[in-house]
């Protein structure tokens, strides 16, 4: 298992993509170009990021100003990275009147997917941003939108549960089960350390609503195989979590979980690797 620093090294390089705004059902509102040099500096001991985001095409550098350029060597307390550069970042506490907001980040090869997901002061969704991304000079390619179908049947793999003290991770087997049972309705089934959670959620287009907890849920299927599912509305005094999912090939998803208890305080971030098997 590497360092940190070792699996953040994992995201070096020029990614070129784009910042995409997702409304609250899924929409692609406005797409931003983007380009993001992330360089290592004295053999990889401090690193240099610089984002640059353009109305126009980020190929035309002369209209690229940059955004962003932050220089660093170490990593804040309020994120994870794991073995394969996957990424949890974000606040680690919900509080009453403050803005609150996760990032996250898959690295596959010469792909990247990002995601932003930000609350307002009162705890409602504010915006969310998807943010696809391919190593310059690549010919890397992304999954079609997702769709329902793409996630049904019997998925197998393997969580990596890593936490704010950076203790001994927790990796785990698992299993999901999805089914289309008609009438507009799935049953999700997950099986984890001797746990199953089943849940029962209601189509609507790109849309799966989930009803049955105290706290709904909202999973929406977007461009480039991706997937968000987290609340509309967080609680004060009740916990929850935000996920991200991308399918890196038809058989083979990701997804990311940030988890909070019921003070606000977040308490880990999971990588789950999973296959579908039949």
């Amino acid at each position: 298992m590497g360092t940190q620093w070792e699996n953040f090294l994992k995201n070096l390089g020029e990614w070129e993509g784009s910042f995409d705004g997702i409304s609250p059902t899924g929409e692609v509102l406005k797409s931003v170009p983007s380009l993001l040099i992330l360089e290592g500096l004295e053999e990889n001991r401090r690193a240099r990021l610089t984002l640059r985001r353009s109305q126009t095409d980020y190929r035309s550098l002369a209209a690229l100003k940059p955004d962003v350029v932050q220089e660093f060597e170490s990593l804040g307390r309020h994120l994870i990275f794991f073995d394969n550069g996957a990424f949890s970042k974000g606040n680690t506490q919900l509080g009453p009147f403050s803005q609150f907001g996760v990032e996250g980040g898959f690295v596959a090869g010469d792909r990247r997917l990002r995601f932003v997901q930000i609350f307002d002061s009162n705890g409602g969704l504010d915006f969310l941003t998807l943010i696809p991304e391919k190593r310059a000079g690549s010919d890397a390619t992304f999954e079609p939108a997702l769709t329902l179908d793409k996630l049904l049947g019997t998925w197998q793999g393997e969580a990596n549960t890593q936490y704010p003290d950076l203790r001994t991770p927790d990796i785990y087997p698992t299993t999901l089960k999805v089914k289309d049972i008609g009438g507009g309705l799935i049953e999700q089934e997950l099986t984890f350390e001797n746990q199953t959670i089943a849940s029962t959620g209601r189509v609507e287009g790109s849309v799966i609503h989930f009803n049955s907890g105290s706290l709904p849920i909202r999973l929406l299927l977007l461009s480039n195989g991706a997937s968000m599912t987290l609340p509309m509305q967080l609680k004060l005094r009740q916990s929850f979590f935000l996920e991200a999912g991308w399918l890196l090939e038809p058989d083979l998803r990701q997804r990311l979980i940030r988890s909070y208890d019921e003070t606000g305080a977040w308490v880990s971030s999971t990588l789950m690797t999973e296959r579908r098997v039949n």
